[in-house]
């Protein structure tokens, strides 16, 4: 339930994320190409008059530049419309006829007339005719009768505010994800709070009824027994023995699910030594069902785990084995983009195809059918992998059932 509740956080945390950063990105999209609008409405107007303002825009007085409208004292129409925009550029432009080039307008201080022509000529083949250069300065290529021209004005002023709003809204977004977690994590406990009561009262249940369990099924398999000694094996005694290793078998698979103990911190541990002992272990009864196992395992590997878990998995993956397959069966394991992939296949009935529902509890396969178990194995394995972080997936290939754990 901790690792359900870190996940929400997670998700949640993605949300929030993905929503500042949809809003601020827009917002400072947005922004920079209003700055992009202004400039080039600006180098138009300069290109119009062959790459400088109307004298009139420069020396007629403010009374009668201004519109009608217009009150003394407050500020006029805002924009690069302005009457007050020739006063405030800062820009150059150079014509180019022949192999003459020559500054035509120059208010700007700071670039020297020289650097302007040759900036302007490295700018004159520009194929787009408009652009950012130098970081803050926007130019435009045109032609006027037989001369080419370049206009480049210093938006640096105007892209400030731009640029500010950018820093803005990069804390704004750290600030918002930061103050987003400490609030999730917050409600998230007292959210799960009640959750993670239930199922540690479930987890406890299983426990004590497992615990009850054994004693009658042990009872009734001894008294079975001692039947069988006076007067023989029958019918009923072998259906009573039958049903008792259900029941002995649904037991140990309810002990499984309750068997993640929180408080048992994971150890660096070697995946082929368990499995190897369990196979061991598993030997008469794979034997007996005349299932060939090879197992192959990338030397070094070894993974954080409880000890315990991991075996549990590798008896639920034997057991497996031992139930449905065919004739052979092969465990391996190998280091794949930093994560540890290990398999088990076997030879199966099944068609071809994605069998992940194999994971989920009391589902049993078409193969299963007359066979002895719960569903609840393959279950306990999905569990005990996603405990250790890592993923599951089945699926049949060629006649193979592959069970993949990707640790």
């Amino acid at each position: 339930m901790k690792e359900v509740r870190k996940r929400f956080v997670r998700y949640a945390m993605l949300a929030v994320f993905v929503l500042l950063l949809g809003i601020l990105t827009i917002i400072n999209a947005t922004n920079f190409t209003m700055a992009a609008t202004d400039a080039d409405i600006i180098t138009e107007q300069l290109a119009d008059n062959k790459g400088k303002f109307q004298d009139g825009e420069k020396s007629a007085s403010s009374a009668e530049a201004a519109p009608d409208h217009f009150v003394p004292g407050r500020f006029g129409p805002m924009g690069p419309t302005s009457p007050e925009t020739g006063f405030s550029v800062r820009y150059f432009t150079v014509r180019f006829k022949g192999d003459e080039a020559t500054v035509t307008a120059y208010e700007i201080a700071a670039v020297t007339k020289e650097e302007a022509i040759s900036w302007a000529t490295s700018l004159k083949t520009s194929k787009s005719g408009t652009g950012w250069t130098g970081g803050t300065y926007r130019y435009r290529t045109y032609t006027r009768g037989e001369a080419s021209y370049v206009t480049v004005i210093d938006q640096g002023r105007e892209l400030t505010p731009s640029y500010r709003i950018l820093v803005i809204s990069l804390i704004g977004l750290a600030f918002g994800l930061g103050i987003s977690f400490l609030f999730l994590n917050y409600i998230s406990r007292r959210l799960f709070r009640p959750l993670e009561e239930a199922d540690r009262k479930q987890r406890q249940f299983i426990l004590e009824a497992e615990q009850e369990f054994k004693i009658p099924l042990t009872v009734i398999q001894a008294d079975t027994e001692l039947i069988e000694r006076e007067n023989g094996p029958s019918d009923y005694t072998t259906s009573i023995h039958r049903q008792v290793n259900r029941m002995a078998d649904l037991t140990k698979n309810l002990g499984n699910l309750a068997l993640f103990n929180q408080n048992e911190a994971p150890v660096s541990c070697s995946p082929e030594e368990i499995f190897r002992q369990a196979a061991d272990e598993a030997a008469p009864i794979l034997k007996e069902a005349g299932i060939d196992l090879t197992m192959e395992w990338e030397d070094g590997i070894r993974i954080n785990a409880q000890p315990d878990v991991l075996r549990r998995v590798a008896d639920e993956i034997l057991e497996n084995i031992s139930r449905f397959s065919v004739s052979e069966a092969r465990i391996c394991s190998e280091k794949k983009e930093g994560r540890i992939l290990l398999s088990a296949s076997n030879g199966c009935t099944l068609p071809d195809g994605t069998y992940d529902n194999v994971f989920d509890r009391f589902i049993r396969l078409p193969n299963a059918e007359g066979k002895a178990g719960a569903g609840l194995g393959l279950s306990f394995v999905k569990d005990a992998v996603h405990q250790m972080g890592g993923r599951v997936s089945a699926r049949v290939e060629d006649g193979r059932f592959i069970l993949l754990l990707s640790l």
